[in-house]
């Protein structure tokens, strides 16, 4: 499902950071990991391009959507899935504007799958094609 995807999950939550790389790993993707806002920055730089980024919003140093506006402002445009339990109105606008997928916390692990599933396809379709 994942089969070769280079995969990037920040979360401060060392027990959730863990179960999320387990599940992505499980399904084939190379994954690494940040826990924290300047750790996701740092692995963006020394350790990319990534695929697709799991991050959670609410960390220590810099939140997981300050990190992704500054990644896009810098030209890149990994796929992108942000988690939280913050229940704040205006999130989805916030995750939509920058492209990515908002998972609510809790979620389960089809639900994550399914999310990066769906967005490593979009990727892998080339420009001006359509997906059969």
């Amino acid at each position: 499902m994942l089969s070769g995807a280079r995969v990037l999950v920040a979360d401060d939550d060392p027990d959730l950071l863990d179960a999320i790389v387990e599940v992505l790993t499980r399904a084939g993707a190379e994954v690494f990991q940040a826990r924290d806002g300047a750790q996701l920055i740092d692995r963006m730089a020394e350790d990319g391009p990534f695929d697709l980024v799991v991050t959670d919003i609410a960390m220590p140093w810099m939140t997981g959507l300050g990190a992704m506006r500054a990644a896009r402002l810098a030209g890149l445009g990994t796929s992108l899935i942000v988690m939280t339990a913050l229940r704040d109105a205006s999130i989805p606008a916030n995750v939509k504007a920058l492209g990515g997928v908002l998972l609510r916390k809790p979620f389960d692990s089809a639900e994550l799958e399914a999310a990066a599933t769906e967005l490593l396809a979009k990727r892998r379709v080339p420009a001006g094609r359509t997906k059969d």
